[in-house]
């Protein structure tokens, strides 16, 4: 999906690890939300109440899921999922523009 239609965009950014990480709350109307964000290069790790879909548009990243020793790659045009009540850690060696959605189980 190129764009979102009928949304509620929330105007207060989601920053975290001193703004290395910027993100935006779209609301559509059945209730369902997004995030579109942007990663600097960094090592970060995140915890999930939901289970999420990471979509990654664009650049470079490394992934670890919780549990797991292994890395694995994504670059734009990839996705991954993380488990709800879970956590993920992030390698990001260049500048990432994402989508991240709540999914419901």
């Amino acid at each position: 999906m190129e764009q979102f239609n009928n949304v509620t965009i929330l105007k207060k950014a989601n920053t975290y690890f001193d703004g290395k990480v910027t993100s935006r709350t779209i609301v559509f109307n059945s209730g369902e939300t997004k995030t579109l964000g942007i990663m600097m290069p960094g090592e970060y790790e995140f915890g999930t109440d939901k289970k999420e879909l990471m979509e990654i548009l664009a650049g470079n990243m490394e992934v670890q899921l919780l549990g797991s020793e292994d890395w694995m790659t994504i670059t734009g045009g990839q996705s991954f999922e993380v488990p709800r009540n879970s956590s993920f850690k992030l390698k990001v060696t260049e500048l990432v523009d994402y989508c991240c959605s709540y999914l419901s189980e």
